[in-house]
Protein backbone atom coordinates (compact mmCIF):
# COMPACT_ATOMS: atom_id res chain seq x y z
CA UNK A 1 0.00 0.00 0.00
CA UNK A 2 2.84 2.36 0.53
CA UNK A 3 4.64 1.62 -2.69
CA UNK A 4 1.11 2.35 -4.49
CA UNK A 5 1.17 6.05 -2.43
CA UNK A 6 4.41 6.85 -3.31
CA UNK A 7 3.98 5.86 -6.90
CA UNK A 8 0.87 8.25 -7.21
CA UNK A 9 2.58 11.33 -5.05
CA UNK A 10 5.62 10.68 -7.37
CA UNK A 11 3.46 10.77 -10.46
CA UNK A 12 1.35 13.77 -9.26
CA UNK A 13 4.44 16.00 -8.48
CA UNK A 14 6.17 14.84 -11.75
CA UNK A 15 3.11 15.73 -13.73
CA UNK A 16 2.44 18.71 -12.02
CA UNK A 17 6.37 19.95 -12.30
CA UNK A 18 6.79 19.05 -16.25
CA UNK A 19 3.11 21.03 -17.27
CA UNK A 20 4.70 23.87 -15.35
CA UNK A 21 7.85 23.83 -17.08
CA UNK A 22 6.18 23.27 -20.38
CA UNK A 23 3.47 26.50 -20.37
CA UNK A 24 6.87 28.79 -18.94
CA UNK A 25 7.52 31.30 -22.03
CA UNK A 26 10.63 33.46 -22.29
CA UNK A 27 8.18 36.63 -22.12
CA UNK A 28 6.91 34.64 -18.78
CA UNK A 29 11.35 34.91 -17.40
CA UNK A 30 11.90 38.16 -18.83
CA UNK A 31 9.21 39.87 -17.18
CA UNK A 32 10.55 37.91 -14.24
CA UNK A 33 14.21 39.22 -14.43
CA UNK A 34 13.07 42.59 -14.82
CA UNK A 35 10.50 43.16 -11.74
CA UNK A 36 13.34 41.49 -9.58
CA UNK A 37 16.07 44.30 -11.05
CA UNK A 38 13.29 47.29 -9.99
CA UNK A 39 12.69 45.12 -6.74
CA UNK A 40 16.47 45.14 -6.02
CA UNK A 41 17.12 49.04 -6.97
CA UNK A 42 13.94 50.36 -4.95
CA UNK A 43 15.02 48.42 -2.33
CA UNK A 44 18.76 50.04 -2.21
CA UNK A 45 17.44 53.90 -2.25
CA UNK A 46 14.80 53.18 -0.20
CA UNK A 47 17.90 51.20 2.68
CA UNK A 48 20.10 54.34 1.51
CA UNK A 49 17.28 57.15 2.45
CA UNK A 50 16.72 54.96 6.07
CA UNK A 51 20.25 55.42 6.51
CA UNK A 52 20.61 58.88 5.92
CA UNK A 53 17.64 59.79 7.65
CA UNK A 54 18.30 57.88 11.20
CA UNK A 55 21.90 58.47 10.81
CA UNK A 56 21.51 62.41 10.86
CA UNK A 57 19.25 62.03 13.96
CA UNK A 58 21.63 60.39 15.78
CA UNK A 59 24.09 63.11 15.19
CA UNK A 60 22.39 66.04 16.74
Amino acid sequence: MANNDLQLRSGIVGGTFLSTILNITFNDILFTIIMAVIGAVVSFFVSCLLRKMFSSKNKY
